[in-house]
């Protein structure tokens, strides 16, 4: 731990209310919730709290001053010897303990200067009291929390959740990775990679990344669940006379074969060609014929239609069109 006072960018004859103003200006600075992707900032932050722990309480700033303590507020050997873990005795035979906060001070001042970015105390905030196992002259450690968790997104093609189920990630470390994406992943699922978010500003664990799955758009097939949908263009005499055309899969073409007399609209489905299930099987391609008629005006088609309307007339639409 540096010297306090040079961490908070005062002088050693600063006034208390000083280095309150240093304090301020670098919690509301370096907070972690300011600046959730840089641990550089978050661990100025931890700092600036430990040092204001010392120069931000008269008691201990005067102990320090005198050597009696160091920057992190543990106990030295002084010139009178070592007064073990009970704090020191000043000329009047009392005793001073490190444990204080001078009546929670220092949380009032944290939850000031902090409230704006969420309330409660800052992460690398240090409690008042005394840990018991090292009795009552030794300070408080902060309890070393969890980093924040990083809220990342995977874009996958439907031909590699078909092949083989993987997508890469960028995480916060700077580092790109393979994921395995589980069977049955649904668009919006997000999959957890332990102690792969944010470093935490107080020593702690790092955060977990949550990689919500977003699937890349294709430019022949809507996603239906676990079923995929494909509008399928087919001339009108396939359509008529009937006819094998050959369809896209996401593994690959095959030949459809087109009943005679075949409306457009009309939805065929080929089993197990769509994408993977939780159970383990794969859903269905439902395609859909459109019929498309020819990009040019054709004279003899115009003709036979024309016969057709006068010998073999037929209602196209139901009553609910009346």
């Amino acid at each position: 731990m540096r010297d306090p006072y040079s961490v908070l960018g005062v002088s050693k004859n600063a006034s208390d209310d000083d280095i309150k103003k240093a304090f301020r200006k670098m919690a509301m600075k370096y907070h972690p919730d300011q600046n959730k992707d840089d641990p550089k900032a978050q661990a100025r932050f931890a700092e600036a709290n430990q040092a204001y722990e010392i120069i931000g309480d008269k008691a201990k700033r005067s102990q320090f001053d005198r050597g009696e303590i160091d920057a992190e507020g543990k106990q030295k050997f002084h010139a009178h010897g070592f007064d073990g873990f009970s704090g020191f005795r000043d000329a009047g035979g009392s005793r001073s303990g490190f444990g204080q906060q001078g009546g929670g001070a220092f949380d009032d001042i944290l939850s000031d200067i902090l409230g704006g970015f969420g309330g409660g105390r800052g992460a690398g905030a240090r409690g008042p009291g005394a840990d018991a196992a090292g009795g009552a002259g030794r300070q408080q450690r902060a309890a070393k929390t969890k980093g924040k968790n990083a809220d990342l997104t995977a874009s996958v093609t439907l031909e590699d959740l078909v092949r083989d189920g993987k997508a890469q990630v960028a995480l916060p470390s700077g580092k790109t990775v393979s994921i395995s994406i589980p069977a049955g992943t649904v668009e919006g699922e997000k999959i957890r990679l332990k102690g792969q978010g944010h470093p935490s500003a107080t020593g702690g664990p790092t955060g977990d990344a949550m990689v919500e799955i977003r699937f890349k758009p294709h430019k022949l097939f809507e996603v239906k669940g676990s079923d995929l949908l494909l509008d399928l263009p087919i001339a009108l005499y396939e359509a008529v006379l009937g006819s094998k055309v050959r369809t896209p899969t996401l593994t690959g073409a095959v030949n459809l074969t087109i009943p005679e007399g075949s409306s457009s609209g009309k939805i065929m489905r080929l089993k197990g060609k769509g994408l993977p299930t939780k159970s383990g099987g794969h859903g269905d391609l439902l395609v859909k014929l459109q019929i498309v008629l020819p990009p040019n005006p054709d004279g003899e088609l115009s003709t036979l239609m024309k016969a057709w309307q006068e010998v073999t007339p037929y209602k196209a639409r139901g009553p609910e069109f009346d």
